[in-house]
């Protein structure tokens, strides 16, 4: 209609009609906007100053994606830093990124079934398996073996609850329940039989994995890795959005591009500066990025092009959005519902090991019902949709930091445990109802 009432105007029979102008004009406007609403920036955006006009129109109607969460984020460090001012002290900012990287962990665990509106309530418990027959298997084999076996054992685990799920159409929410209780049982049970778990808990026998989390890289180490990772993240996006252009598909402007890796680059100089601060009391000198951001950085970056980039990511995204359509496109649900599940297990077995190296050992009195609450928490405060269809990994990260911030703060000035759990609980419940919000927002404007 719009375009109708233009040309009509320009037609040099018409009399010139301002309102019908401006009713157009108006029309087109609106136009415009919902064309904004519903294509990405790369769509439609020819240059950086495009690209930001667009994102902003985005978000200022609804589609906010994680810019509540970093902001949040943003405000909760201040709120900290204001109460005590070791907060931001290198010392405890290190010990920030140790703590984080668990919770990022299991929240990864908890995005891959997320994906699929699925949930699963055993990751707690399943990390904590994998840990016990990881630090086991470490007192008479190399520590790789070890790893490999506490892996297999937690992904042996998610394959068992996914079946149940998927071949017997029981929901997740029940059998994941069910294997909550399970495996904690189980968990009492190993211990005690590893004969290494005198007193409840068993200890860690191998350096090495100590050094998950204890261990950190030399300085030049950590500038030298840091500068070859935001590199090579680099040109690859540079490459990958110019094979795209080569193909006629769309690609972000070059100067977005640009920006990406601008901020890749001063988040890394940050780490690396705050982990090579000298963080040793008199004589001792203990400096360097731990390692346990080097293995959270690995999993992301992995997991990222695993659900990004290949046909499982792809199917899992369509299963979380339309089951339906996705099985009448020939997408086999039970396979990838499976693997899902089978992920989900085994990511919990790395942040199990990472608990367990952060500890020192693995205890009957491990509390994987809090965890599995965290987990489910670092997904969703990062963005991560409850109903499946819409995460990423990186919203794991966000949600991570947040949890562990509010965990590491509340200890720093010296409230309860209880705080950390009402405090998150409020987060949480204000993330999804950001969320939902902006969903519903969305709707009403389309």
């Amino acid at each position: 209609m719009a375009s109708t009432q233009r040309d009509t105007d320009k037609a040099p029979a018409a009399a010139p009609d301002l309102a019908t102008a401006a009713a157009g004009s108006q029309t087109g406007d609106a136009a415009a906007d919902r064309a904004a609403l519903t294509a990405t920036p790369e769509l439609l955006a020819t240059s950086a100053g495009d690209y930001a006009r667009i994102w902003l129109q985005k978000v200022r109607n609804g589609e906010s994606g994680a810019l509540p969460v970093v902001l949040g984020l943003v405000a909760i460090v201040i709120f900290f830093q204001l109460r005590s001012s070791l907060f931001l002290s290198a010392g405890n900012l290190v010990n920030l990124m140790i703590l984080a990287a668990v919770f990022i962990l299991l929240g990864m665990a908890e995005v891959f079934v997320l994906l699929l509106g699925e949930i699963d309530l055993s990751v707690g418990y399943n990390a904590a398996i994998g840990a016990v027959v990881t630090l086991w298997a470490a007192y008479t084999l190399p520590w790789w073996v070890a790893i490999i076996l506490g892996l297999a054992a937690s992904a042996f685990i998610g394959l068992v609850q996914g079946l149940l799920i998927t071949l017997l159409g029981l929901p997740s929410f029940v059998v994941t329940l069910a294997g909550l209780l399970g495996l904690e049982g189980l968990l009492i049970i190993l211990v005690g039989d590893t004969g290494h778990g005198a007193g409840g808990s068993i200890s860690n026998p191998s350096n090495i994995l100590n050094d998950l989390t204890a261990g950190n890289l030399s300085p030049a180490a950590g500038w030298t890795i840091m500068v070859a990772l935001v590199a090579v993240a680099g040109l690859s996006m540079i490459q990958r959005d110019r094979r795209r252009r080569a193909s006629g598909l769309v690609a972000p402007p070059l100067g977005v591009t640009l920006l990406k890796i601008a901020a890749m680059a001063v988040a890394g100089v940050v780490v690396v500066l705050v982990g090579n601060t000298n963080r040793g009391t008199g004589l001792t000198v203990l400096s360097g990025v731990p390692w346990a951001v080097l293995i959270v950085l690995g999993v992301l970056v992995l997991y990222t092009v695993l659900t990004g980039r290949t046909r499982l990511g792809r199917y899992l995204y369509a299963i979380g959005g339309n089951a339906e359509a996705a099985r009448r496109a020939g997408v086999s649900l039970i396979r990838v519902r499976t693997l899902a599940f089978v992920l989900c297990g085994m990511t919990a077995g790395i942040g199990g090991i990472m608990l367990a190296s952060q500890l020192n050992s693995v205890g009957t009195n491990h509390n994987g019902g809090q965890y599995v609450l965290f987990a489910v928490a670092a997904a969703v405060i990062g963005g991560t949709n409850l109903f499946g269809g819409r995460g990423k990994m990186l919203h794991a990260v966000l949600g991570g930091l947040v949890v562990a911030v509010i965990d590491n703060g509340l200890a720093l000035i010296g409230l309860t445990a209880a705080a950390t759990d009402i405090v998150t609980a409020i987060v949480l419940l204000a993330a999804v109802t950001i969320d939902t919000v902006a969903r519903r927002s969305r709707t009403t404007t389309s």
